[in-house]
């Protein structure tokens, strides 16, 4: 139980590892392309073709580790099945309208897209800001205080990633580069130093220990164990 927060830390950084590396050697990559038709008054229209490179393999990245993510912001917290189940579907819901986005037409589509995948955001932030803070301060007051920093710390990043979408992928305004370097600085923060603040500070705390019994920590045990093809005794 004390290694849940060390086992979904190293699986965020292990599939963020495969991510980069298969972005790093040309996996992973595909070509957005975007006519845009330009109509002029005394001479004949225009068409402009412009191909964009998308990271998809970022995408299948975010789909698995921001989840885990918010488990470890959940169970440090105590949010309840229901609402860790509400906020990782709704994250899911983010990462799956952003991709679409991407590779989303010009107009209509593609920021109907990105709305969606903002709405799925508050959802996010609700659970975690509402539900999440809650739940913390009513441990005692260290961890509260820790679970408003660490999950702060957390929601300002994740709310610069739609920011650097909406001026890469959605207008444009900077090109694939500016792109990878700033989704890459927000990668390293919202992971390795996540998950290094998270293990070396909630082992400190009294009231961060969580309880998983049942399979998580011990198994099948006999009492709870299927049976199949014995006769109920006496019968």
């Amino acid at each position: 139980q004390k290694r849940l927060f060390h086992i979904l830390t190293a699986f965020i950084t292990t599939f963020a590892a495969i991510s980069y590396f298969a972005m790093a050697t040309g996996d992973g990559i595909s070509f957005h392309h975007t006519v845009i038709k330009e109509s002029h008054k005394h001479v004949p229209d225009t068409t402009q073709d412009i191909y964009r490179e998308v990271y998809w393999a970022r995408y299948v990245d975010w789909s698995v580790t921001t989840p885990l993510l918010l488990m470890d912001l959940a169970f440090l917290a105590g949010l309840s099945g229901a609402n860790i189940l509400v906020a990782v579907v709704a994250d899911v819901i983010m990462i799956l309208t952003g991709l679409f986005a991407a590779f989303g037409a010009e107009g209509g589509q593609k920021w109907g897209y990105y709305a969606m995948a903002c709405l799925a955001y508050l959802v996010v932030i609700y659970q975690l800001a509402v539900h999440g803070r809650a739940m913390a301060q009513s441990k005692d007051a260290k961890t509260g205080t820790f679970y408003m920093a660490i999950g702060g710390f957390t929601l300002i990043l994740w709310t610069i990633y739609p920011i650097i979408w909406g001026i890469a992928d959605g207008s444009r305004t900077i090109g694939v580069d500016g792109e990878i370097i700033g989704y890459a600085v927000l990668d390293v923060l919202a992971k390795p130093v996540f998950g290094f603040w998270l293990l070396f500070t909630h082992d400190s705390l009294s009231s961060s220990s969580i309880s998983l019994d049942g399979f998580w920590a011990h198994g099948l045990s006999k009492e709870g164990s299927l049976r199949v093809g014995e006769d109920d005794e006496g019968a």
